[in-house]
């Protein structure tokens, strides 16, 4: 894993090495093994190396072909690599180096775009054809690795990270009025805006192909495809859960290649329980880490957090080197300006304790496997997709989908909330956003199983991207390389073709009550249950202790109601409340103190949307001092 930034001139003028070196500076802790620039008159290349197969100098980035045509700046791990490296050696390519780096230009130059399809890994990269004077970026199906872009009247200019990008004398960082729309109506980023005005990133499992006079091509090798199987490729339970064993051992072996220490997160669940126990039954040695929290001031559900002695008993069974850490409400104040920095941008969910438990596993390892993806491809989350099972077509479903993903403020308010930048925003559909996400995946929709594989290919695209964009900043801020095995390509392929029946349990329940019962439904099939994940749950019952595999589904997440109401209650008015808060330019001042009011005084639970708007004061605060943009 490494970082990547350049830019490409379109007036022909050459680039400055000491602009370069500048975009290299601002990502230095994705790289702290090595750094390299490269340019050739209008492109410049730069690269941080942290480095993890072939640890010699023959790994050194920018690599170029032996004919100096192609040069690469590369991020990321192919885990087929040596297969492809014989492939390209039988049509008579040689190698220098044991590097997936050098498989991956050369297969590019062999291949063109196709050999994105090729390639069963997480990466983003740049490739400078000297001769047709072209710059290819490229990213991973699933946007594990992410790459953004600026373009200028003279330059397109990119980065692994956005602070790369605004080192360049041509960008100033601005926020993106209708950015923060768009945040704040998901808590997440639906299309490829950013926070940051005019920088937005590369889609997941595409390309970008820019000349050096600005001709821009793009394209999407890659997307998910959830559908039920054909008559004629059904299968058995049995062989499903055969066929799932198998690809999850074959994903995790795969992952396991490395020339450094390797470790696994352990947070108590099955999925990560389930990946550490593959990856110890293949390796004699292995650290595990986990984070835990505090309860002596948290309440209600949130006293069920807390997962460190489940994370204990798998680390014993598996026999692992196990570290933990204990979070108390002042780790979060204490995080946040860091954690904002690296960020660049809030995403999905509460991130901090992530932040926290990759600190403590970079202490100890270079590599860590997650078991992010298992809830996405597997239906983890049921209560949510049985929101939208019954419907007469796929606007009505829209709406239904909608109206429950718009997550942190009232519909009925935002004209007011966002009332001191109405007028710039108020153009902006959110359903229209909500919607393009589908592109072409609105036909066929007859049976609540095709709306369920719809919920899934939408969360697959918005809150895993999510998710992902959040891992790789909080993992490469400590030098750490995290690896999603069930991201791996045969397991998602396999993923997609399983029937929703084999997922979820109550879905034909559901569908009778939605039919008869308009209006609220049955609360238990709408909060986290035993549901979901069903033919997983089965395959990780060979693997993990059987209260695990068959509890009741938990995020992690720490337990901010209780503490923003509680330990935490003088850090949240003294941010949301004060008169220098500066969300205040944006939002309107006494519409959101009353949202936050109902959560401190007990009457809502809106630990999202302070968890959001923190976020948003921090950043604000960043760019008003410059701090992406100065040295």
């Amino acid at each position: 894993m490494c970082g990547i930034a350049g830019y490409l001139q379109f007036n022909g003028d050459a680039v400055s090495p000491v602009v370069l070196r500048r975009m290299g500076e601002a990502i230095a802790h994705r790289g702290p093994d090595g750094e390299g620039v490269f340019s050739d008159g209008p492109c410049g290349l730069v690269h941080r190396r942290l480095a993890i197969i072939d640890l010699s100098p023959a790994g050194h980035q920018p690599m170029a072909t032996e004919d100096g045509r192609y040069v690469i700046s590369y991020n990321g791990e192919v885990f087929n690599f040596q297969e492809l490296r014989i492939e390209l050696e039988a049509l008579g390519w040689h190698f220098r180096s044991r590097t997936d780096s050098e498989v991956v230009l050369k297969a590019v130059v062999q291949w063109g775009t196709d050999a994105l399809s090729r390639f069963n890994g997480q990466f983003a990269f740049a490739v400078w054809d000297r001769v047709a004077r072209r710059l290819l970026l490229g990213r991973d199906r699933y946007g594990i690795k992410p790459v953004y872009v600026r373009r200028t009247g003279n330059a397109l200019i990119f980065g692994s990270e956005i602070k790369a990008i605004l080192r360049h004398p041509e960008c100033r960082a601005e926020i993106d009025k209708e950015g923060l729309f768009e945040y704040l109506s998901f808590q997440n980023f639906f299309t490829e805006r950013t926070l940051f005005k005019c920088v937005s990133i590369l889609q997941a499992g595409s390309w970008m192909s820019v000349a050096e006079n600005g001709e821009t091509q793009t394209g999407c090798y890659w997307d998910f495809r959830f559908s039920e199987p054909d008559s004629a490729s059904a299968a058995s339970e049995a062989e499903y859960r055969e066929e799932l064993d198998r690809l999850l051992r074959q994903a995790v072996k795969r992952q396991l290649v490395a020339d450094v220490e390797l470790g696994t997160y352990l947070s108590g669940g099955m999925d990560s329980g389930t990946v550490t126990a593959l990856a110890a039954r293949e390796l004699p040695y292995m650290r595990t880490f986990t984070c835990g929290f505090d309860l002596r001031s948290a309440s209600g559900i949130e006293l069920g957090m807390d997962e460190r002695e489940k994370a204990e008993h798998m680390s014993y069974l598996y026999r692992t080197e196990h570290y933990q850490m204990v979070l108390k409400a002042g780790d979060m104040e204490r995080v946040l300006p860091k954690l904002a920095w690296h960020l660049e941008e809030p995403r999905v969910g509460q991130s901090y304790p992530n932040f926290y438990v990759a600190q403590l596993a970079s202490k100890f390892c270079k590599v860590v496997l997650s078991g992010d993806g298992g809830d996405e491809l597997f239906a983890g989350y049921p209560w949510r997709y049985y929101r939208a099972v019954v419907n007469d077509d796929f606007e009505h479903y829209t709406d239904k989908y909608f109206q429950y993903w718009q997550r942190l403020l009232p519909a009925d308010r935002i004209p007011h909330i966002f009332g001191p930048v109405w007028s710039e925003v108020s153009h902006v559909s959110t359903r229209d956003i909500f919607r393009g996400v589908f592109h072409e995946h609105a036909h066929h929709l007859t049976l609540p199983e095709d709306y369920i594989n719809h919920s899934l290919y939408f969360e697959a695209k918005t809150f895993l991207h999510g998710l992902l964009t959040i891992e790789d900043k909080i993992s490469m801020a400590h030098g750490l390389e995290t690896r999603v095995p069930f991201l791996d390509n045969d397991l998602v392929d396999f993923a997609c073709r399983v029937p929703v029946g084999l997922k979820l349990g109550n879905l034909g329940e559901v569908v009778r009550l939605d039919e008869n019962e308009p209006g609220p439904k049955t609360a238990k099939y709408f909060q986290q249950t035993r549901d979901g994940k069903l033919l997983l749950r089965r395959v990780m019952e060979r693997y993990v202790p059987a209260d695990i595999a068959d509890g009741v589904k938990k995020g992690f997440s720490a337990p901010d109601a209780s503490w923003f109401r509680g330990d935490s209650i003088d850090y949240v008015r003294r941010r949301l409340m004060g008169r220098d808060a500066c969300l205040f330019d944006y939002l309107d001042r006494a519409a959101i103190q009353s949202l936050i009011g109902d959560h401190l005084d007990g009457k809502e639970n809106r630990r999202l949307l302070i968890w959001s708007l923190l976020s948003i004061e921090e950043w604000l605060r960043h760019l008003e001092a410059g701090a992406w943009t100065n040295p």
